[in-house]
């Protein structure tokens, strides 16, 4: 612990001075930051896919999108600039301050663009950042700290500290640390927020999800089940956004399984590196292992096979789909993994009291072609994102986060920037 505190004081030194650097300044490093990411976008691809088993496509498509957001950030106005205020004073601002070092715990589901979701924003505001990367992810966490490096940020603006869980509760009891984001599961999400609480910290979570599909009996049942099986099964299925409950209007229910099912079977398990490959196996065979777990239960309460879930060496899976009803515990649960689950809905009221039933709420789906059918879902869903006829994908350019279990807190956009910051009221006369 005695080297983690060295560092966590280089980076409290690093942001008496990175604080004061111009934002124009800040932001041509992140230009820089953007046009190594793809010049170094095969061999950063390669480290993930090695780390992760992801296939090496979808590792590619991570550093493309990562360099895309350090674009935008480089490219947008200062939201953080002194903003005048009309109150009748002479004096009347609200000034955005930088809070200091901030944690990062980050997953191992996207090694590259988790990080950079959190830190680009983060050190554009004038922090310095201290990252806790997954175990299995702990290479890229030092190449993305040589990303900083190379692309000239100041010593200690970036730090990647290679630390226990319990390490990182103890950091967040140092005053030096002044706010923590983690992107995870629900659980390390409240040993997160209940450290921070007792620490009176910030902290922005971005937890689990079991994102509602739903689709209606108007929409274009081809597009929507070729989406289905994509939103699924998109990095193993392994991500919080992905589409995992499928809730289907009876009309159509039949005719939307068949072809789901067509499209789902195109996914096999295939070597990662091969630039074909679209399914791989899981990251880790523990995490298979719990997924098999989490089958075999949704099976023991009454859930019917559409297609079985059946493991293919340590990781590796055929993926699975269970027709659910609303009384199996499986429903309240996430599913990282190649598992989907299919409930039938008998109208649209009932759809959405199935898309609600659940303790997450990050984002979702809705296929139908009727605009105020569209608008029902957008209104009533209990979620912090919605798509309409597409699938769901984070947008550096829109704010992301969830509701209920599913976290607090906003990343990406512009307003990301004011999470970490301190508004100070200035009042009076010269």
């Amino acid at each position: 612990m005695q080297e983690i505190i060295k560092k966590l004081k280089a980076s409290d030194k690093a942001f008496k001075t990175w604080k004061n650097v111009d934002f124009k300044a800040r932001q041509a490093l992140l230009s820089n930051v953007s046009r190594l990411l793809m010049e170094n976008q095969t061999p950063y691809a390669k480290l993930i896919t090695k780390e992760m088993n992801k296939p090496i496509s979808q590792a590619l498509a991570e550093i493309e999108k990562s360099a895309g957001m350090a674009t935008y950030y480089a490219s947008i106005e200062n939201v953080l600039k002194t903003q005048k205020v009309a109150t009748g004073l002479a004096i009347s601002e609200v000034h955005f301050e930088p809070l200091g070092v901030i944690l990062g715990v980050m997953p191992w589901n996207y090694p590259f663009w988790q990080v950079l979701r959190f830190a680009l924003p983060t050190v554009l505001a004038g922090n310095t950042v201290v990252l806790k990367h997954a175990s299995i992810c702990e290479k890229s966490g030092d190449a993305i700290q040589k990303l900083f490096k190379d692309a000239g940020f100041p010593k200690g603006v970036f730090t990647h500290l290679k630390i226990s869980h319990q390490e990182v509760q103890e950091l967040i009891a140092d005053p030096r640390l002044k706010a923590v984001s983690l992107t995870g599961s629900e659980a390390a999400g409240r040993a997160i927020a209940k450290t921070a609480g007792e620490n009176l910290k910030k902290c922005v979570l971005e937890l689990g999800g079991s994102d509602p599909f739903i689709v209606l009996d108007d929409a274009n049942i081809k597009k929507a089940a070729k989406d289905a099986a994509s939103s699924r099964l998109q990095n193993g299925g392994q991500t919080c956004v992905a589409g995992k409950r499928f809730i289907i209007h009876q009309k159509v229910y039949d005719r939307f399984v068949e072809q789901f099912l067509i499209e789902y079977k195109k996914y096999q398990s295939h070597d990662p590196q091969n630039l074909e490959t679209v399914l791989s196996g899981m990251a880790r065979e523990d995490l298979a292992l719990g997924l098999m777990r989490q089958y075999k239960t949704a099976l023991k309460h009454g859930a019917k096979i559409l297609r079985p879930l059946k493991k293919e060496g340590p990781t590796g899976f055929q993926p699975g789909l269970l027709e659910v009803s609303g009384d199996n515990p499986i429903t309240k649960e996430e599913l990282f993994g190649p598992l989907g689950l299919v409930f039938k809905a008998k109208n649209d009221k009932e759809a959405l009291a199935i898309a609600n039933d659940s303790p997450f709420g990050l984002a979702s789906a809705i296929y139908t072609k009727d605009k105020k059918r569209g608008q029902f879902f957008t209104l009533g869903l209990e979620v912090g994102s919605v798509a309409l006829n597409q699938i769901f994908r984070s947008n550096w350019q829109m704010p992301f986060g969830g509701r209920k279990n599913s976290g607090y807190g906003v990343e990406l956009s512009e307003a990301t920037l004011h999470e970490f910051t301190a508004r100070k009221s200035v009042i009076g006369s010269m």
